[in-house]
């Protein structure tokens, strides 16, 4: 436990954002299974209008520090590549 004021005020801001950073990471993977879904399920409309969802909230994870921007970014390609794959294989 922290003894100094300091401390004791450094635990409570990395609580908040632990919280923080942890209920966006989950909407991040909630968005990215509905997307993959979509996918799978060859709703490619909706596939796409999730894709643009998704790639909003990776580039806000990323300017936020809560994803790196190259994992973001690799995201999003893979997003991509899927949506191209698929509409070929239709």
């Amino acid at each position: 436990m922290p003894n100094t004021k300091g401390a004791k005020k450094r635990l409570r801001q990395s609580i908040v954002r632990r919280d923080r950073n942890r209920a966006q990471k989950t909407r991040l993977r909630h968005s990215l299974r509905k997307f993959r879904e979509a996918v799978a399920a060859k709703k490619m409309d909706e596939a796409q209008e999730l894709s643009r969802a998704t790639a909003i909230l990776l580039d806000q994870a990323a300017a936020k520090g809560v994803l790196h921007r190259n994992k973001a970014a690799r995201l999003k390609s893979r997003m991509s590549h899927l949506i191209v794959a698929s509409k070929q294989a239709a």
